[in-house]
């Protein structure tokens, strides 16, 4: 790396500046470069506004345009820090479309994203298939970002509320239909629960963020939840609706609303369910309350692969229970000679002190000091 072009900046008073740009991007292993999401849905993160850059930043011998998708539950994250990488390595755009975790991987995976944003870590096939992008090497799951699931509901009159796994799932399966059901009573004695008709929503895109809510459901309610684990809604009925913006706003609007997503999307007024575990008292959706649970997580991959085994139920105080851990996932080995200093770089902000330190404000929760510290390990060695 050439010293002249390092760009190491301490941080600086929050400011703002403009950074625009669309992305075409290079993926991992692959030449073609035309390909990517594209659509309504695509949104170029690097057009927003960008404080100060952070002490953490190296942009040496980054530069160019990274495209990459995925994780929606994740976006709010990837908002807050390419402003603040941009603003520092203004040689680099970056375009995250918020697809889903299901599309990101398959876009990946067809060599059209640098990386993936994905709630759910890859499964052995996704690993195989990965060879394909990744030259004589595999994709691998990075933890990047915590935080819990929360619960959003709309039910007017009605400020706090309990409910447990066996009542999340009866509700989400469509054998509870009303607020004032004598089992969400069973569970809020003192709360005035109307007879209003409860609209639980779901998603209708291939989301992790499913596929961790519904991992809790049949963790912890085997008997009560018959459907297996998977980014993609299979419980019958309910109504559905995209991303987790789109769930938020569902709830928002619609009265006896019911669903779920990553607590950020909660922070516009949506009271959020407080879950019944095995500990004495209730626990609410708060980043702290994840931490406690996320850090108990142990790495289940192999080899440099840092996928997350997580504990959906938990009995220390205070430990949420539906949270989740969004993977950035990227080639091992393989990746093209010129995005590779780019990719690296700013992965190696997102997980730096300063990247982490970001997570909170915006919602989320950071990655366990242990853990954060290996996946620094494995973007330094990135090639």
């Amino acid at each position: 790396m050439k010293l002249q072009r390092k760009n190491r900046l301490r941080a600086l008073s929050l400011g703002v500046v403009a950074v625009s740009g669309a992305l075409a991007l290079t993926a991992c292993g692959s030449d073609d470069t035309s390909g990517g999401p594209s659509g309504d849905k695509s949104k170029d993160s690097s057009a927003a506004a960008a404080p100060s850059a952070s002490s953490d930043i190296d942009c040496s011998d980054a530069k160019g345009e990274l495209l990459a998708s995925g994780s929606s539950a994740q976006q709010n994250a990837i908002d807050a820090w390419v402003k603040a990488y941009t603003a520092a390595c203004k040689d680099v755009r970056i375009n995250y479309s918020p697809d889903g975790s299901g599309a990101g991987v398959t876009a990946f995976l067809q060599g059209r994203t640098a990386f993936a944003g994905s709630d759910s870590a890859l499964k052995p096939e996704e690993i195989t298939k990965s060879a394909e992008v990744c030259k004589d090497s595999q994709a691998i799951d990075l933890p990047m970002v915590g935080g819990p699931i929360a619960i959003g509901y709309n039910v007017p009159g009605v400020d706090n509320l309990v409910l447990d796994a066996k009542t999340l799932a009866h509700i989400f399966d469509g054998k509870i239909s009303s607020w004032n059901d004598k089992e969400i009573k069973a569970l809020n004695p003192d709360a005035k629960l109307p007879s209003t008709k409860i609209q639980a929503f779901h998603r209708s895109d291939e989301s992790g963020t499913t596929d961790n809510f519904t991992k809790y459901l049949k963790a912890v309610a085997p008997a009560d939840w018959k459907y297996e684990g998977g980014k993609a809604w299979q419980a019958k009925g309910g109504q559905s609706a995209q991303g987790s913006s789109g769930l938020a706003q569902q709830v928002k609007q619609t009265a006896g609303a019911i669903s779920y997503f990553e607590l950020s999307y909660a922070a516009d007024g949506i009271n959020t369910v407080d879950i019944k575990t095995k500990a004495a008292e209730p626990v609410k959706a708060t980043t702290e309350n994840a931490s406690k649970a996320i850090a108990a997580a142990k790495v289940a991959g192999k080899g440099k692969d840092l996928a997350l085994e997580l504990d959906y139920n938990p009995s220390a105080d205070g430990a949420y229970p539906i949270t989740l851990v969004t993977y950035e996932i990227a080639c091992e080995k393989g990746n093209k000679a010129d995005t590779l200093p780019a990719t690296k770089s700013f992965l190696n902000y997102i997980a730096s002190e300063d990247g982490q330190g970001q997570l909170a404000d915006a919602g989320y929760a950071p990655i366990p000091d242990a853990i954060i510290a290996k996946v620094r390990e494995t973007i330094t060695a990135l090639s």
